[in-house]
């Protein structure tokens, strides 16, 4: 069974470094394979010349994969980043970016996620990425 949004929030809260939490991600929706986490704008979080930077785009991609994951499980169990590959297509200036992560695969040793980040009313996105993740136990 899925976890609920707030349980989502809580796994936020209580697995992730401050820095991540710093990003001000909250979830926004859960489903059996998948979440969708809003990761809103900040000046703090742009490079040079206003764009949201990729790294914040690749945390808040990582992150999303834990919490559909999760979602998957049941609940939140161990589990660490095997491989992580992103694709920038498109800046995202001033708006929030929806962090849309669906498991394609749960094995019992590895599980395999898309992640998609749209700015926030858009169409198309602006970064895709791909991740790889080791369960424990």
């Amino acid at each position: 069974m899925p976890i609920t949004t707030a349980e989502a929030d809580k796994i936020l809260a209580d697995n992730f470094a401050p820095w991540v939490l710093d990003l001000g991600l909250t979830v926004v929706e859960t489903g059996d394979r998948h979440a969708v986490l809003r990761l809103p704008w900040s000046d703090r979080l742009a490079r040079e010349g206003g764009g949201l930077s990729g790294q914040a785009m690749m945390a808040a991609a990582d992150t999303a994969t834990v919490v559909a994951l999760s979602s998957a499980l049941g609940g939140f169990a161990p589990m660490t980043t095997v491989q992580q590959s992103s694709s920038f297509q498109r800046a995202v200036v001033g708006q929030d970016v929806l962090v849309t992560a669906r498991v394609t695969k749960l094995g019992r040793r590895l599980a395999f996620a898309e992640i998609t980040l749209t700015a926030e009313g858009e169409e198309e996105p602006a970064a895709r990425a791909t991740t790889v993740y080791a369960l424990a136990g």
